[in-house]
């Protein structure tokens, strides 16, 4: 199985999603991309990947959605619907494919949120591990 997460700018939540499920699933083939990529990786999601001793599965650089052949996926995880609208512009035939798990983006929230906001991810990655093949 091939899965994609997709977020704003690939900085934070789409690769920490990418790096748990990699960690906790070694078989399936994760990835992520950001709509507009510009930042580098956040400082937040390293602290708390190092912490989960899942760092070393974390990218080095944020990837744009442009980058990415849609087609090749099995599902695409967005992290808003906006990021959903993204996919669909580039890949309309990808609806089915397609689940919004409508997480916060932490760099628009005040400070403390990223803990936060990486345990809500890490709970759907728990949860999309244990029923993905």
């Amino acid at each position: 199985m091939k899965i994609l997460f997709v977020c704003s700018g690939n900085a934070y939540r789409s690769p920490v999603a990418e790096a748990l499920l990699k960690k906790l699933k070694p078989e399936v083939k994760a990835d992520s991309a950001g709509i507009n990529p510009a930042i580098p990786i956040s400082e937040a999601a390293k602290k708390y990947l190092k912490r989960e001793n899942a760092s070393r599965y974390l990218k080095k650089t944020p990837e744009g959605l442009d980058r990415k052949k849609l087609d090749s996926y099995d599902l695409i995880v967005t992290m808003k619907p906006e990021h959903k609208e993204a996919v669909l512009r580039k890949c309309p035939h990808c609806t089915d494919k397609i689940t919004t798990w409508d997480i916060d983006d932490p760099f628009f929230l005040p400070h403390g949120y990223a803990e936060k906001i990486f345990q809500q991810i890490k709970n759907k990655v728990i949860i999309l591990a244990s029923s993905t093949k």
